[in-house]
């Protein structure tokens, strides 16, 4: 008669060393806190970069020093680019929240100079509404949990 019980310690073992190995990478250093880790999306605003920008530059000039604009917006003849970076808390089990959100304006005069820029973050009130839903990917979207059991045989 087959022992099951050694099976059933083998697959008990190897569900404890999982849990180990993730619970470790969660206190690892690497850049982790706890069960979440913070992210930065879209256009990294440096400090040189900023000092760069002053009026009567060109707008080409603006795209050499800061890049493409994620946004453009025209009032008229006058125009803004709006470079957006975005600071995500995302936990372990997928639940995002946004931590920081900065805006940098650059407005263009109607000659497309530089006629000034602001900086505009979370304190000042929800400016923008940015989209936050995703592209579809192709196959099964799966959370964090689902994909743990798939990976050791349990369908979902």
């Amino acid at each position: 008669m087959p022992d099951f019980n050694n099976g059933y310690r083998a697959l008990a073992r190897a569900g404890a060393l999982l849990a180990l190995v993730g619970l470790s990478a969660c206190s690892s250093g690497l850049g982790f806190t706890g069960f979440s880790s913070t992210r930065t999306q879209g256009y990294e605003i440096s400090q040189s970069a900023l000092k760069q920008i002053r009026p009567g530059q060109s707008e080409d000039l603006v795209r050499v020093v800061m890049g493409s604009p994620q946004t453009k917006g025209t009032f008229g003849d006058e125009t803004a680019y709006y470079y957006v970076q975005t600071k995500i808390q995302e936990t372990n089990f997928g639940l995002k929240t946004i931590v920081d959100r900065t805006v940098l304006a650059v407005y263009f005069d109607s000659h497309n100079k530089v006629k000034d820029k602001a900086i505009y973050t979370l304190k000042d009130g929800r400016l923008f509404a940015i989209e936050t839903r995703r592209t579809p990917s192709f196959g099964q979207d799966r959370t964090f949990v689902e994909q743990i059991l798939a990976s050791v045989g349990v369908k979902g």
